[in-house]
Order: C-alpha cells, then structure tokens, then sequence
C-alpha cells in the first residue's frame, strides 16, 4: 500500500516538472512574453491585465474581457443581432412588432390564408378553412336529389338524416344495412349493427313527461323524444376505419368520411376522400361488393 502511495506521488511530481519544463512555456495571451509555469504567467496577466478578451460583439470584431462590458457596447452601437424570427422566411428582428408588420406585409404567417388575408390559430384550423365551401366550391351532389355539397361528410348527413327531398325513406339505419349486405369482409362496416327502434309505446310518457328509455332524458313533446330517439346519441359504432393502424370507429358514415377529411390518421390525403365516396356510392347504386379501399 505504502508503494502505491509513493508511485503516485512520484508520478505527480514528475507530471508538474514536465509541464513545467521550458520546452513547455505558457505564453502570455496578450504579449509574447513566455513563462515557466502557468501560474507565472496567471500572475503576469493579473498584474498588466494582459487577459485576452472573451467576449465578443454580435456583430463587429469588437471583444471585452466581461459580457457586461459586451452588452454595454452593443447596447450603445445597436450592435444586437435580430432574434425574432418570421414563421415562414430566414429573416429575424429586433422585436416582435417588427416581425408582425413583416409578415403582414409579406403574408408570411405560418398558419394564414393570403387569398383571404385571415390568420388562424393553428394548422388545423387553416386546414378547415381551406377545404371548406370558400375555396373548395361544391365537389359532391347527392345522387338523389343533385343537391350539391362541399365534402362527402355533408353529403352522407344530408342522406343519413332523412332530409333528402328524394330519399325521405332513406336514413342512417337503412344506408347501414344496406351497407353491411354489400361489405361481408367487414373493410367499412362492422359486424352487424341491429337498427333502432323508432316506435314510441305509451309507457314512456311519465305523467308529465315523455322520457328516453336509454338516458332518463325528459321532453315536453312527443316529435321531440322521436327526434332524439333518430338523432345519433345511443347509437352504436357501426362504422370502422380502414386505416387497420386506426383504431376509429363511428355511428355513421358522415363521421367516417369526417375522419377522413381531417386527415388525422394519414390513410388518405383530404382530395382523395371522394374516391372512397364514389366507390361506397357505386357499390350502393348498383349493389356491388365492397373489397377494399
């Protein structure tokens, strides 16, 4: 142990004389004169103030021995570099007014619409903007009643909810089954989903009320617990989507097409939704299976 000891010793004080060594002089960093050891040449710099300076301006050759000493000088010169960038250019500025009125100039928000000069909160709400009825015109027409429409999710509510002119006995439980005769590989549709039951007996009238036999929810009129009873609220999910990474099911084919539309789970970009709307209306039309998408 005592060995050891005086090895390493040994080895510290040989490693001090190397350094030390002429051959291994440490010069001053301002002047040129050399010295043995570091700590003469520490002693030299304090005592001139030879310590070379670390600090250097943003934008000049100009370097300081402090950041405070720095920071004095750009603040005097206006020497900072700009640090505010825009969302959409390399430029950078010196304040955040400034780089509002550059993109405002310039339309170079990150999430702005220059045909319509508008600004939105984020990229999903611009998404929604630019795929809606303003700039996409109508794109969908009912095969009913050649009502147009902007997206297939408005095209299958208008369908689903009874309100085409042409198809009153068409709602969403009639377009299921008829869905789920042509989808027996289950690509759309889910296993079968029985229908719901829109008569309403006598007993659901409480005395005061008409009450939904499902959620206790209590209506002054009858037409209004009907509406409630076709509305989707205790609907199951009959509907899934294809992507077989999505785990997304829906309780109608409008919130399918909605799911694709938004493009949240990347099966299909928002311009090729009609595709699969075609192909689900033409397998409806002429009664043909549905093998894929």
């Amino acid at each position: 142990m005592f060995g050891l000891h005086a090895s390493v010793e040994n080895f510290g004080r040989a490693k001090e004389e190397h350094i030390n060594d002429f051959s291994h002089g440490f010069e001053c960093e301002t002047c040129n004169r050399s010295f043995r050891t570091w700590y003469s040449r520490r002693q030299h710099m304090d005592a001139v103030d030879h310590w070379a300076p670390t600090f250097e301006c943003q934008m000049c050759t100009s370097a300081f021995r402090t950041q405070h000493a720095a920071n004095q000088h750009m603040n005097a010169k206006d020497h900072w570099l700009p640090t505010v960038p825009c969302d959409s250019c390399p430029k950078k500025f010196h304040t955040q007014q400034a780089v509002e009125n550059h993109m405002r100039a310039k339309g170079h928000y990150k999430n702005y619409c220059r045909e319509c000069q508008r600004l939105f909160m984020n990229e999903h709400s611009l998404r929604q903007h630019l795929n809606s009825g303003t700039h996409r015109g109508i794109n969908f027409t009912c095969y009913y009643c050649m009502a147009g429409f902007v997206t297939a999710s408005g095209e299958a509510h208008h369908i689903e909810s009874g309100a085409c002119p042409e198809a009153r006995e068409v709602n969403r439980d009639s377009l299921l089954s008829d869905l789920q005769a042509l989808d027996p590989m289950n690509i759309l549709c889910k296993e079968e989903v029985a229908p719901m039951d829109y008569i309403i007996p006598k007993y659901v009238w409480n005395g005061s009320s008409w009450e939904c036999r499902r959620c206790k929810k209590r209506f002054n009129k009858k037409i209004s617990l009907e509406a409630h009873a076709r509305s989707p609220v205790h609907r199951e999910k009959a509907y899934r989507c294809p992507n077989w990474s999505c785990s997304s099911e829906f309780i109608s084919l409008a919130a399918f097409y909605s799911h694709l539309e938004s493009e949240s789970c990347g099966f299909i970009p928002f311009e090729r939704v009609d595709e699969i709307r075609d192909q689900v209306s033409s397998a409806i039309r002429g009664y043909q299976l549905i093998t894929g998408f």
